[in-house]
C-alpha cells in the first residue's frame, strides 16, 4: 500500500513539518472523495442535503403559455392598427380551467394570472391599463404594451428532458418547490457524513465537573460541534480522552469504525505526553503533521483504521487540530471545511475574499500565512476598513465571538502598516 506521505511528496513546496496553506489543501482535496451510499428522501426530509443525482424534468414549466397579469387576452395583431384598440369581451378564462372556445378578431377574453392562454391569444393588457366602455367592451392605446406582452410561454422556464438541478447541489427551500413543480415527491440524496470528534488532554474538564487547579473546561467540543452541525453532517462526539495511550488508541479505534471522518483537539505537537504521533505510526498513515500557519502550526492530516494495524478494519481521514480553542477554529475553517463540503459530495461553496484598508498594523514575518481576527466596515464611499480585535493569542476565543471576519496575510507577506490593503473573509457564509 503506497503510504499517504508518499503521495504528499509529490506536490510542490510539500515540507511534512512546515506545509504552506495552498499545499496542505492540494494534498487535502486529493483524498476528500464523496461518501458513495445514495438514499431517496422524501421531498419535507431533504432540505440542506446534498442531490446525488441529476434531476431530469419530467415536463415543461409552465406546461401552457399562460396569463402573466390579470388583464384581457387578444391577439396581439390586433395593436398594428395603432391609435384607440376598443375589444368586445367575448369570456373569462380563469386559472386552472381552460377557455376553449375560439377568440374571433376584434374580441378579447377576460384572464387571471397563471389562465391558459387560448390559441388566438398572445398579448395580454394588465387591467389597471385599460378602460370599460358601457357596453361591457374594453379600450386602450396600441402604444400601451408591445405584442406578446405579459404572456409566460410554454416551457419558457423549463424544459422536458432538460436538467432541473445538478448532482451537488445543497437543496434550499426553492429547490424543494421546484422539485415539488415538477411532480417529484421523492429526491436522490447523498447518506449524510458522519464525522467523530473528541478532545485530548488530562487537564479539560466537562460542563458541570469542578474545575481542580490547573484545569480548563472543555470548549473545543462545542465549537467542534457547531462548525459541523453548520455542514449538516452527522456529527459523534467522544468527549474527552486523557493523555493516555491506550485510552487515545481506542478512541482513534472507535472513532474510525464508527465515522467517515475523524477530528481530535490537541495533542499533535511534540509535547511529552503526546501520543498521537506514536499511535498513528501503527493505526494510521500520516501525510503531514505540521503547516506554516498561524495560528494553527501543529496539524495532523492522514487516516486511521479501526483495527490493530494500518491497513485492517474500517478507514476514515484523520485530522488532528491544535488544541487552543482559535488555532482549532481557525484550522478547520481554513483546511477542513472545504475538505469536509467535498466528502458530502456537495459542490465547492468558495467564500469570496475582499479587499479591505487595515485601522491597526500588524506584525508579520513571511514564510507563513496568519489568520488575525477582525472587524470590518463598509465607508459611505463603498469601500472597506478593518480593524483587529484585539490581543490576536490562539487561546483567546473571545478574538473569535467579537470578529466579524478573518485578516489574512499570505505566505509571503511581510508587517502591514495602517492604510495597507489586506484580504478578508468575511464570516457570513463561512461561520
Amino acid at each position: 500500500m503506497t503510504s499517504l506521505q508518499t503521495i504528499a511528496s509529490c506536490i510542490a513546496d510539500y515540507d511534512p513539518n512546515a506545509l504552506p496553506v495552498n499545499a496542505a489543501r492540494a494534498i487535502v482535496s486529493q483524498w476528500a472523495t464523496p461518501v458513495a451510499t445514495i438514499e431517496r428522501l422524501a421531498l419535507r426530509d431533504a432540505l440542506d442535503r446534498v442531490l446525488a443525482d441529476d434531476v431530469v424534468s419530467p415536463l415543461d414549466v409552465p406546461a401552457h403559455d399562460n396569463s402573466a397579469m390579470d388583464g384581457y387576452a387578444f391577439d396581439g395583431a390586433t395593436l398594428e392598427r395603432g391609435g384607440t384598440i376598443r375589444l368586445r369581451v367575448a369570456g373569462t378564462a380563469l386559472a386552472g380551467r381552460a377557455y376553449d372556445a375560439r377568440v374571433r378578431s376584434g374580441d378579447c377574453i377576460r384572464v387571471m394570472t397563471g389562465a391558459i392562454l387560448p390559441a388566438d391569444c398572445d398579448t395580454v393588457i394588465p387591467q389597471e391599463q385599460v378602460a370599460i366602455n358601457g357596453d361591457g367592451s374594453i379600450q386602450f392605446l396600441a402604444a400601451a404594451l408591445a405584442r406578446g406582452a405579459n404572456r409566460r410561454r410554454a416551457g419558457e422556464d423549463l424544459r422536458s428532458g432538460h436538467a432541473a438541478l445538478l448532482a451537488g447541489r445543497v437543496l434550499r427551500a426553492s429547490d424543494l418547490g421546484l422539485l415539488a413543480s415538477l411532480g417529484l415527491g421523492e429526491v436522490p440524496v447523498r447518506r449524510r457524513l458522519r464525522a467523530a470528534f473528541f478532545s485530548t488532554g488530562d487537564e479539560l474538564r466537562s460542563l458541570g465537573q469542578p474545575l481542580a487547579p490547573g484545569c480548563v473546561y472543555d470548549s473545543n467540543r462545542y465549537t467542534l460541534y457547531g462548525m459541523l452541525r453548520r455542514l449538516n453532517v452527522e456529527v459523534i462526539d467522544l468527549g474527552v480522552v486523557p493523555d493516555d495511550r491506550h485510552a487515545l488508541e481506542a478512541a482513534l479505534r472507535n472513532a474510525a469504525a464508527s465515522a467517515d471522518v475523524v477530528l481530535s483537539s490537541g495533542g499533535v505537537s511534540v509535547g511529552d505526553a503526546d501520543y498521537t504521533r506514536e499511535l498513528m505510526g501503527r493505526l494510521g498513515d500520516v501525510a503531514f503533521w505540521s503547516i506554516a500557519m498561524r495560528p494553527g502550526r501543529p496539524f495532523a492530516f492522514g487516516r486511521i483504521w479501526s483495527g490493530k494495524r494500518v491497513g485492517e478494519g474500517h478507514d476514515a481521514l484523520y485530522f488532528g487540530l491544535p488544541g487552543n480553542p482559535v488555532a482549532t477554529m481557525v484550522a478547520f475553517y481554513q483546511i477542513v471545511r472545504d475538505a469536509l463540503i467535498s466528502m458530502t459530495g456537495a459542490l465547492p461553496r468558495p467564500v469570496p475574499l475582499i479587499a479591505a484598508s487595515a485601522l491597526d498594523p500588524i506584525s508579520k514575518r513571511p514564510g507563513r500565512t496568519e489568520y488575525q481576527r477582525g472587524i470590518a466596515r463598509r465607508r459611505d464611499d463603498g469601500r472597506w476598513e478593518v480593524a483587529l480585535t484585539g490581543a490576536q493569542g490562539s487561546g483567546i476565543l473571545r478574538s473569535m465571538s467579537d470578529a466579524n471576519c478573518f485578516v489574512i496575510l499570505d505566505h509571503q507577506r511581510g508587517p502591514v502598516a495602517v492604510g495597507d490593503t489586506v484580504d478578508i473573509m468575511p464570516f457570513d457564509g463561512l461561520i
